[in-house]
């Protein structure tokens, strides 16, 4: 073979004799691309271009399979502007292969298939024949890469690489790398067969011309590996030099190693010195390292000998109500066969039970004194670890210790004492005992003050609302001097204060005397009086009442006169407007009522009735008793008669001034009225009996 330097004085030589004869031309040359990416399903164009000015050549397609052999494809014909294309074969290609342009072969909807070598070859007559070749690569994306984990169980003390997991990634071309993953970090795995670690790969072309990639890594897993995360990633190539990855799932591995340390401990409430609350529920948890689980044993170490009290593979053992007896050391062992000899698969704990017994009191729980006098409590109590003791009232700290000493006894000191019982190093476990503290005595007695609600003196009629407190044992009950609206209650957080009110209102006697309340109980009664001092006369009172009382009369008068009326409604005497001997205007003469035949027989007015002079001067009271208005013509005239008469004796209205009526157990009258009537409101047609015996028409003057 020639080498290659040897050329380089050859074509320098052929430059030169085309330069010293112009009429020879150069050797024809074409422009083709000789690496031409497409994405698969993409529509791709192979251009193919004469380098120089001909007016006429001829332009050819072949596609060159794997063993070299062309087939023509199509074929251009090229005279100035005219371009005369023919496709000779599609070799089964669909859709066809198409020709465009001045020779531009167009591949629509590429497949993996469509990569192979297309050859361009141009003959432009005398100036030669020339040819290029283009190769067509045709990318597509991998589906999603999935992951098939070894769901058995690994045992971490095989000497050889086992099995971890196969990736596949299906459909891609070219075919992608995959690549293993443990932690997020890459393997570095040779896909030499060895003890430690290696994968396979296997490639597969499927019908479409597709390419899937299986690969199967191997590892020899250690104990460390128990929490770990693989997964695999497809890489993948795409055109102008992109790379692309799809991961899988990550997963985990199912490791057996045997059990090389054990944990034991106290899950409960419990303190760092391993104090436990009896009666308490305490729950002993043993935890290996190994897996599978192995299986647990607890016992309780007595002396030298071991108590076995359970055995189970869930590694809890649970003391019921533990008691103080159960105190003691406790331990747990690992039954793992699989376990070195040097493993610890034994541990031991000490388990002591606090307790505090009931507290006991120097004294009874309720405790009377005297008031004054002095009293000594102590409280004692048996627990372990030691208890410490102290006393409280009412939520506060009186003394540390268990004496309780109280000198000068008041009636403040009364009350709940609390003796507690507590263990420094068990916060939870604490007993109390109550000791109720009673103080005998004379009542204490304490008025609230009190002021005029006018702020200058008590007024008579003020009402007033006095109130006395006071507190004692036995609880003193409350006397008041005056009767008024009175409760009692206990006094809110009073220390056994007891209240009484008396709401009442003042007079003239209870200025002079004072109202007292008095506090009593067995032991004594105490008492507090209230004064008041001169009380100032309530005038404007004593005005209102006046001013009600006339009201109230003037209203009774008002239904007296109302009622009256009522009972004059209808009968003679009187007349509504309008009618026959209706009133007449002030001033207007009556007109003269006629009076009929029957009566024609009674004497005239002014005539004097023959009767005795004693008869007459009563009949005279009787008809000056008639109510008659001062304000009538003089000569307005009555008709009157005895009942027991039968003649009618008319008398002149000046003989009736106003008076008053006379009593019932005079003889009646009746009395008609004979002229006609102006100032009554009503008027009557029929004979009546008054209020006080009378008979005839009542007549109402203004």
């Amino acid at each position: 073979m020639e080498p290659p330097g040897a050329r380089a004085p050859r074509l320098l030589l052929l430059a030169l004799l085309l330069g010293a004869h112009p009429g020879v031309q150069a050797a024809m040359q074409v422009s083709v691309a000789p690496l031409v990416e497409v994405m698969r399903g993409e529509t791709v164009t192979l251009d193919c271009t004469p380098l120089g000015d001909y007016s006429q050549y001829q332009l050819k397609w072949f596609l060159a399979d794997r063993s070299g052999t062309r087939h023509l494809l199509a074929e251009a014909q090229v005279q100035g502007s005219e371009v005369q294309a023919r496709v000779h074969a599609s070799r089964g290609r669909s859709p066809p292969y198409q020709l465009q342009g001045q020779g531009h072969l167009v591949l629509v909807e590429a497949q993996v298939k469509d990569e192979r070598d297309y050859v361009c070859v141009v003959t432009a007559g005398a100036a030669g024949t020339a040819e290029a070749t283009a190769k067509l690569q045709v990318f597509a994306k991998p589906e999603t890469t999935d992951v098939s984990p070894n769901l058995g169980t690994l045992s971490v003390m095989d000497d050889s690489a086992q099995e971890i997991a196969t990736c596949h990634s299906r459909n891609g071309n070219p075919a992608p790398q995959i690549k293993w993953y443990r932690n997020g970090q890459p393997l570095q795995v040779p896909m030499e067969v060895n003890s430690n670690s290696y994968m396979t790969s296997r490639t597969v072309r499927e019908a479409s011309g597709l390419q899937s990639l299986t690969s199967t890594l191997y590892l020899r897993v250690h104990k460390e590996d128990r929490d770990a995360r693989f997964h695999c990633s497809a890489h993948y190539r795409l055109p102008r030099g992109q790379h692309g990855h799809l991961d899988s799932q990550a997963f985990g591995l199912t490791l057996h190693y045997p059990t090389e340390h054990v944990q034991f401990w106290v899950d409960s409430a419990s303190t760092t010195e391993g104090w436990v609350r009896e009666g308490d529920s305490v729950q002993l948890v043993c935890r290996g390292d190994g897996n599978p689980t192995p299986e647990f044993t607890f016992y309780r170490l007595q002396g030298q000998e071991e108590k076995t009290l359970s055995t189970n593979l869930h590694g809890n053992f649970t003391l019921e109500a533990v008691q103080r007896n159960q105190s003691g050391t406790y331990g747990c062992r690992a039954l793992d066969y699989d376990a070195a000899e040097e493993a610890e698969l034994s541990q031991t704990l000490g388990l002591r039970v606090a307790y505090l017994d009931p507290i006991e009191l120097s004294s009874k729980e309720e405790l009377t004194v005297t008031l004054g006098s002095s009293v000594t409590v102590t409280c004692s109590v048996q627990g372990r670890p030691a208890p410490a003791l102290r006393w409280t009232k009412d939520a506060a700290p009186l003394a540390d210790g268990p004496t309780l000493s109280l000198s000068s006894i008041t009636f403040s000191s009364a009350g709940t004492y609390v003796c507690e019982a507590y263990t420094p190093t068990v916060p939870l476990l604490s007993r109390t005992r109550a000791l109720k503290l009673l103080v005998e005595g004379v009542p204490e007695l304490m008025p609230e003050k009190i002021q005029p609600q006018s702020g200058g003196s008590w007024r008579e009629g003020d009402e007033v609302r006095l109130v006395c407190s006071a507190r004692g044992y036995p609880e003193p009950k409350f006397i008041w001097s005056e009767k008024g609206e009175s409760s009692t209650e206990p006094v809110p957080g009073g220390q056994g204060w007891v209240r009484s009110s008396l709401t009442l209102k003042l007079t003239s006697a209870m200025s002079q005397r004072g109202v007292f309340c008095e506090a009593s109980n067995p032991h004594g009664s105490p008492r507090h009086v209230f004064h008041f001092g001169h009380l100032a006369p309530q005038t404007s009172q004593a005005g209102v009442a006046v001013m009600a009382v006339a009201v109230s009369v003037g209203l009774l008068l008002l239904v007296v006169a109302a009622f009256y009326c009522m009972r004059r409604k209808g009968r003679p005497g009187c007349c509504r407007k309008g009618e026959k001997g209706a009133p007449q205007a002030w001033g207007a003469r009556p007109e003269p009522r006629r009076v009929p035949a029957a009566r024609a027989d009674r004497p005239s007015p002014g005539r004097r009735l023959r009767r005795s002079p004693a008869w007459q001067r009563g009949l005279r009271r009787r008809v000056l008793s008639l109510r008659a208005s001062r304000r009538q013509p003089s000569d307005t005239t009555w008709s009157c008669r005895h009942r027991r008469s039968s003649p009618a004796h008319a008398l002149p209205s000046p003989a009736f001034p106003a008076g008053p009526l006379p009593s019932p157990a005079l003889p009646s009258f009746l009395c008609r009225w004979a002229g006609t009537c102006t100032h009554c409101r009503e008027e009557g047609r029929g004979v009546r009996s008054l209020a006080h015996g009378w008979e005839g028409t009542f007549l109402r003057g203004v």
